[in-house]
């Protein structure tokens, strides 16, 4: 098959060579933004005078046809035609003869594939944002409806002090949040138009770029041709951006692994988020939250691929640009089926809130209150986390909790204990007795649902 830019060859392609280059397997995926933005840039031509009235009637035409057949599953894209935009413009030109071979004037594959592609990631990010909105709205409603439950909280995966389950929760829901601004800020620079850049320097007819990035939905030009073909900074922003959501929710997942097994129960998982073992019948696998955990890696690894093509290479396209598709749109695939899932399993999450609150009385969970009690008595931290120290050692020695302890033994480590120490000691009295911004109180959960909630409004 005769290549669109055979006229200065001898030769043919080596059939190795065209299956080798080739990226029509993969990119494909980009034919409704390809189709889009060549009628955006036909009705740019004839707006400009380069076409006429009846080479764009034809244009659109055929344009529409091939749409039609590619919705329908009747249009075989060809390897030989190497990409999504020579398959196109081939079938065009089968179909309506000199017209469709006008369509790619001022017009080249360098700009029509970021045009795409950045077209593609707008539509995707957008997406992405509102799968972050719906997790973020899952965690506020479960915030909401276990705003009592009480948690031992951890650092280093050893018991630290009580926290509401609620707070635990929110946690999650602003790390989101950030993802979700991260988004918004990517999106706004995904939105600005390549096209009419041409291969490299612009081009010496009197395009109006202004013209069809408007009729594209883009906020503005990219100023500089050059920049307008090399850049794939937006696409890395995509990937980057997928690589933190799913660290996030690799974060999520371990703990919903964790907090299922039987040391823990913490929580019970829906059958229908579970699955099963081949040969041991008693098994209620976290399938779902691992293989999150799991394709984190692949997602870390299409960030880092990018990177790795993108740091050699001089101005301005490089056919080794091809290989940013398969990096992102594997990214958006593994991030929107992974947000997916967790915004079905988490409503359905069953939390043992008793077994919580009794693994939040063990561990001495309340010492740092006890420390912070001595303070409020006059006794300077330092020596106050010393004192605690010495009776958390003597309550491991006797076996006993902070709370067993008669006032008597108190009195043996400080004078100033008394009896309204009893207060912080229990992990209600912990919690309710936090007072800082941003704390795990009743109240200040109460305010941060309703920060979170008027965020997602604006």
């Amino acid at each position: 098959m005769k290549k669109p830019w055979g006229g200065r060859f001898r030769e043919g392609t080596a059939k190795t060579l065209e299956k080798f280059s080739q990226s029509v397997s993969f990119d494909s995926r980009l034919w409704k933004e390809d189709i889009e933005g060549s009628r955006a840039h036909a009705r740019m031509l004839h707006k400009q005078g380069i076409i006429n009235e009846k080479e764009l009637k034809q244009i659109l035409k055929g344009l529409s046809e091939i749409e039609k057949e590619i919705n329908e599953g009747k249009f075989q894209f060809k390897e030989e035609l190497e990409d999504v935009h020579m398959n196109i413009e081939r079938a065009l030109i089968e179909k309506i003869g000199s017209a469709g071979a006008k369509l790619h004037t001022a017009r080249s594959r360098n700009d029509q594939v970021a045009t795409d592609l950045r077209f593609y990631l707008r539509a995707k990010v957008q997406e992405l944002i509102e799968q972050i909105t719906e997790l973020e709205k899952n965690f506020l409603t479960l915030a909401e409806k276990n705003i009592d439950t009480i948690m031992p909280g951890y650092t280093h995966l050893q018991k630290a002090q009580p926290v509401l389950l609620s707070h635990h929760l929110l946690a999650y829901a602003w790390m989101f949040e950030r993802d979700r601004q991260r988004l918004i800020e990517t999106l706004k620079r995904i939105n600005q138009c390549p096209l009419g850049a041409c291969a490299i320097a612009g081009t010496s007819l009197p395009i109006d770029r202004e013209f069809t990035a408007k009729e594209l939905g883009f906020d503005g030009v990219i100023p500089n041709s050059m920049d307008a073909v090399s850049d794939r900074d937006f696409v890395l922003d995509v990937l980057y951006c997928g690589a933190v959501i799913m660290m996030h929710l690799s974060r999520l997942a371990e703990e919903i692994v964790l907090w299922a097994t039987d040391e823990f129960k913490f929580i019970e998982l829906p059958d229908r988020f579970s699955t099963g073992s081949s040969m041991m019948p008693q098994k209620k696998n976290p399938d779902p939250a691992e293989l999150i955990r799991g394709k984190t890696g692949r997602v870390y690894g299409n960030l880092i691929s990018l990177l790795t093509t993108m740091k050699g290479l001089p101005l301005t396209y490089n056919r080794d640009m091809q290989e940013d598709k398969e990096p992102v749109f594997d990214t958006v695939d593994t991030v929107s089926m992974s947000l997916k899932i967790i915004n079905e399993m988490l409503p359905e999450i069953k939390f043992n809130n008793e077994v919580m609150r009794e693994a939040s009385q063990k561990g001495y969970t309340t010492a740092t209150d006890f420390a912070e009690y001595l303070v409020k008595k006059g006794i300077p931290f330092r020596n106050a986390h010393e004192i605690t120290g010495k009776i958390v050692l003597y309550c491991i020695e006797k076996g006993k909790s902070l709370a067993d302890l008669s006032i008597k033994e108190f009195k043996k480590f400080s004078d100033k204990i008394d009896r309204d120490v009893y207060e912080i000691l229990t992990p209600e009295g912990s919690i309710d007795a936090k007072i800082s911004y941003g704390s795990t109180s009743k109240k200040s959960v109460k305010e941060q649902i309703k920060l979170l909630r008027k965020k997602l409004k604006e």
